[in-house]
């Protein structure tokens, strides 16, 4: 079943030694074009449990570059979590450090720091609870009710960022 969604590819970049984890979607997730109804629906302002349009600059091309996310509020700050590990959108964020998310007409520009391993459990845990039904897929086996210590060996697989709203 999870082939049909994703496709798991490894990529290795200049910047990491060991090779990163990208979940790229599958056939049917390709042809049902979730992801396009998702950010047709975000950018005419219907808010879909979260979801948020991000747009960063390509690290290449230096164009805005963009794709719907869900915003994770969480103990007062807000994070962006990539299930499906690292992506295009996760390296251009990496690259440019700030970004911008919409719903509708409301445009929120930010700056990201990316967190450490160790950090991401108790973010993860509450991603899989609120979005489990959407991403579960991607993480392997786990959900909400995880053990810490499996929550941490998956820190590596899903990239985590804290963004901080700039006026």
């Amino acid at each position: 079943m999870l082939s049909l969604w994703t496709e798991e590819t490894t990529m290795t970049t200049a910047n990491e030694n060991a090779q990163a984890r990208y979940l790229r979607p599958g056939r049917i997730a390709r042809a049902l074009h979730f992801d396009d109804v998702v950010a047709f629906l975000v950018k005419r302002g219907v808010n879909v449990w979260g979801s948020r349009v991000l747009s960063v600059r390509g690290r290449t091309s230096g164009e805005m570059r963009s794709t719907p996310v869900n915003l994770l509020q969480f103990e007062g700050a807000c994070y962006l979590i990539a299930p499906r590990g690292h992506t295009q959108w996760v390296r251009n964020l990496r690259a440019a450090g700030e970004g911008e998310l919409r719903v509708g007409k409301t445009v929120q520009r930010f700056t990201a720091v990316e967190l450490d391993d160790a950090a991401k459990p108790p973010l993860l845990r509450a991603y899989l609870k609120r979005w489990a039904f959407e991403t579960g897929a991607f993480f392997d086996g786990l959900t909400h009710r995880s053990t810490e210590d499996e929550l941490l060996a998956a820190g590596p697989k899903h990239p985590a960022f804290r963004i901080t709203t700039v006026s």
